[in-house]
C-alpha cells in the first residue's frame, strides 16, 4: 500500500478534521493533539500499513512510524485543515475536574521540586551538624545556611507565582509581583503587630502567606479572568499603560481582601483534616499510603499532593506523606535489590541494581518501578503487600518527618528532632524493616523472567568482543550509565519498535559517532541523529525523551547530513540541564533501526560507559 492511502487511514482512524486539534511529528512519530483520544480505535491504527505502534502521552495522541515520518507528515497536512504550529494556542485539553485540577497541581509544583529537595537536603545536614555538635544554632554560619535551606520553602509563592503564570498564560511578571505583595516586610510588619488592618477601609485579614500554597494558586488562577476582562474594555491606545497599573491594583486588593484569606482558610482546613487523620486513624491512612505510593508515582500524582503536606507542614511536622515515602522508597530498592540477586539474565541483573542504589539511597524510584517491579509484576504486589504492614507499624507509632528531601537511606536524618529523640530510631527500624521484608518476599514470591535466547547468550558477549568478520561493534556514543532498552519509559523504544539496543543515561553533554560511517537524519529540532556504519548498521541516537518539545533550543550541531564520519567525530553538544529543568528525561536511547537484517543486537555487560565503550555486538 501507498504512503498516500495510509495516510489517508491515519487521518480517518483519528476522526479527521472534526478531532484533531493539532499535529507536529519528531524523528519516528505523528504527534497528535486530539479533541477525544477515545474516539480512536488503537488496534485500527496499528493495523495501517507502515504504522509500528501507537502511544498515548502528555496529552498526545503518537503514531509511531519510523524513519519515513516526514514523508507521512507532508502528506497528512495535505488533507487537513488544521494547525500545525508549535507557537499557536490550542484549546485546553478535556477530562474530569479531577484530573484537570492534579494536572494543574503537578504542573505548578513539579518545576519546583529541584529547589525545594535542596533545601530540604542542606536543612538535612544542617540537622546533623548540630546534633553532633559540630555547628552552633547560635553563630553566623548556620544563621546563613539556614536561609540557604529556607529560602527554597519561604519564597514559595513567588516561585509557584511564576509557573502557575505559565501555566494559565497570564502575564509572569505581574504575578510574581502579587506574591511579592503578599511577603512584603511592610504588609508582614502590618501582621506581627497583632492590629486590624484595613485597606481602603476593606478588612484586610493578618495572615502570614510565607511559605503558603493555596493562596497564590488561588490568585494567579482569578487573574487569567481579570486580565482577559481588562483586554476587553481597556482601549488599544492605552493598553500599555492601563492595563498593568489596574491589574496589578485590582488584582492586589482582591489577593488581601478575598483571595488570600480563603485560600489561607483553606489551608487550615487541610491542616486540620490531617491532623485529624493522624490522631483517628493514622494507622490506616499511613498503611493505604505506603501501599499505594507506587500506583500514585505510576500516574505522576506523587507530587500533586506536596501542597497538602506543605500546607499542613507550616505549624506541623509531616506525619503522613513523606513516612508513606520512605516506606514505599525503600520498598521499591529492596524488590529491585532481590531480582538482581536471584536473576539469572546478566543485562537484569544490571539494570536492577542500579535500580536499587538509586531507589536505596537517593529515593528515585522511577528505575525500580518501571524497569523491575512493574514490569515482571510480582515485585510490585511483594513490595504494596510489605508497604501496607510497615505502613500499619509507621502509623501507630506517627512516625514524624521535620525536613523535606526525598526520603530514602541518605535523608533518614529529617526525622531527626532532638524534642522527639525516638522518632529517628523509629524511621530507622522503618527503613530496616522495609528493606528486609520487602527483600524476602520478593525473593520467595519471585518473578517470570524472560529466558535469554540461545543463539547468542550474554554469556558468550567476550567472544563476540573478538569479533569474527561477521560481528560488527557499536561504541557508546555518550558517557554515563548504561542501562536496558527495556528499562526506558518511553513504551516505544522500551517494546523495541524502532528497533533492539541499549540507552544510556548521560554524565557528559558531548555526542560522539559510534563507528565509521556517515550521516544520515538529522531532525530540524537536533533531538536525534541518524548514522549509518560502514558495515551495514543503521543507528539511531534519541538524545532525552520528548526533547522535541525544546524545538533545538539545548542542541548544537557539528556535522551535516551525507557527511562522512570516523569514530569519535563530535556529532553534536546537549545542555543536560536544559533538559532537566524542563521536566524532561537524559536517558538516551540508540536504537539499530535495521535489527531484521540481522541475526541478533547483543548488548555488552557493562554499566559505566565512556566512548571508547563497546555497548553493542551485532551478529
Amino acid at each position: 500500500m501507498s504512503v498516500k492511502q495510509s495516510v489517508k487511514d491515519i487521518y480517518q482512524a483519528v476522526g479527521g478534521d472534526g478531532n484533531i486539534v493539532s499535529l507536529t511529528h519528531c524523528v519516528t512519530r505523528l504527534r497528535f493533539k486530539l479533541k477525544d483520544e477515545g474516539k480512536v480505535d488503537d488496534d485500527q491504527v496499528k493495523n495501517i500499513p507502515g504504522v509500528m505502534g501507537v502511544n498515548h502521552q502528555s496529552g498526545q495522541y503518537q503514531v509511531i512510524i519510523g524513519n519515513a515520518v516526514s514523508d507521512y507528515y507532508k502528506e497528512i497536512t495535505k488533507l487537513g485543515n488544521f494547525n500545525t504550529g508549535e507557537g499557536k494556542e490550542v484549546p485546553q485539553e478535556k477530562g474530569s475536574l479531577f484530573d484537570r485540577f492534579a494536572n494543574f497541581i503537578s504542573s505548578c509544583m513539579s518545576p519546583l521540586i529541584p529547589a525545594l529537595i535542596g533545601g530540604g537536603m542542606i536543612k538535612v545536614i544542617l540537622i546533623i551538624l548540630t546534633t553532633l555538635d559540630i555547628l552552633s544554632t547560635k553563630g553566623q554560619t548556620y544563621t546563613i545556611l539556614s536561609a540557604f535551606g529556607d529560602a527554597p520553602f519561604y519564597f514559595l509563592p513567588v516561585e509557584l507565582a511564576y509557573t502557575a503564570s505559565k501555566y494559565f498564560k497570564v502575564n509572569t511578571m505581574l504575578a510574581v509581583s502579587l506574591a511579592g505583595i503578599l511577603i512584603h516586610p511592610n504588609f508582614i510588619g502590618l501582621v506581627d503587630a497583632h492590629k486590624p488592618i484595613f485597606l481602603m477601609g476593606l478588612p484586610v485579614t493578618a495572615a502570614s502567606y510565607s511559605s503558603s500554597v493555596i493562596p497564590i494558586l488561588l490568585i494567579v488562577w482569578a487573574m487569567k479572568y481579570i486580565e482577559g476582562g481588562i483586554d476587553k474594555v481597556c482601549p488599544a491606545s492605552l493598553k500599555s499603560i492601563l492595563k498593568p497599573l489596574l491589574e496589578l491594583f485590582i488584582m492586589g486588593v482582591l489577593a488581601l481582601v478575598i483571595i488570600g484569606p480563603i485560600g489561607t482558610y483553606a489551608g487550615d482546613l487541610l491542616s486540620a483534616i490531617i491532623l485529624f487523620i493522624q490522631s483517628r486513624a493514622s494507622w490506616l491512612a499511613m498503611a493505604l499510603m505506603a501501599a499505594f505510593m507506587p500506583v500514585i508515582v505510576m500516574t505522576g500524582m506523587h507530587w500533586a499532593f506536596a501542597p497538602i503536606f506543605l500546607a499542613a507542614s507550616i505549624a506541623h511536622p509531616d506525619s503522613l506523606i513523606l513516612p508513606a515515602m520512605l516506606v514505599a522508597n525503600v520498598g521499591q530498592g529492596a524488590a529491585a535489590l532481590a531480582v538482581a540477586i536471584k536473576s539469572k539474565n546478566k543485562n537484569t541483573k544490571q539494570v536492577a541494581t542500579a535500580a536499587s542504589i538509586s531507589a536505596l539511597l537517593a529515593g528515585v524510584t522511577e528505575p525500580a518501578l518501571y524497569g523491575v517491579t512493574l514490569k515482571y509484576k510480582k515485585p510490585l504486589y511483594a513490595s504494596m503487600i510489605s508497604g501496607g504492614i510497615i505502613g500499619f507499624f509507621v502509623g501507630i507509632i506517627k512516625l514524624k518527618a521535620y525536613a523535606f528531601a526525598v526520603p530514602a537511606f541518605i535523608a533518614l536524618p529529617q526525622f531527626i528532632n532532638n524534642a522527639n529523640k525516638m522518632n529517628f530510631t523509629y524511621a530507622v527500624i522503618t527503613a530496616v524493616a522495609s528493606l528486609v521484608l520487602t527483600f524476602i518476599l520478593t525473593y520467595i514470591i519471585g518473578f517470570d523472567e524472560e529466558k535469554p535466547k540461545e543463539e547468542t547468550k550474554k554469556a558468550d558477549v567476550s567472544n563476540l568482543s573478538e569479533g569474527a568478520n561477521e560481528t560488527k561493534k557499536v561504541y557508546a556514543p555518550v558517557a554515563g550509565e548504561m542501562i536496558s532498552l527495556e528499562s526506558v519509559s518511553d513504551k516505544v523504544f522500551a517494546d523495541k519498535i524502532m528497533g533492539d539496543g541499549v540507552a544510556i543515561i548521560p554524565s557528559d553533554n558531548k555526542i560522539y559517532a559510534p563507528f565509521d560511517g556517515v550521516v544520515t537524519t538529522i531532525f530540524p529540532t537536533k533531538h536525534a541523529i541518524g548514522l549509518k556504519s560502514n558495515t551495514g548498521v543503521e543507528l539511531l541516537i534519541h538524545i532525552g525523551l520528548n526533547t522535541v518539545e525544546l524545538d533545538g533550543k539545548p542542541f548544537t550541531e557539528y556535522v551535516k547530513v551525507n557527511q562522512k564520519v570516523r569514530k569519535g567525530d563530535l556529532l553534536l553538544e546537549v545542555d543536560l540541564d536544559a533538559i532537566n529543568k524542563a521536566g524532561l528525561e537524559t536517558v538516551t536511547p540508540i536504537v539499530v533501526t535495521n535489527s531484521k537484517d540481522f541475526v541478533e543486537v547483543v548488548p555488552s555487560d557493562k554499566i559505566v560507559v565512556d566512548n571508547n565503550s563497546k555497548i553493542m555486538y551485532i551478529v
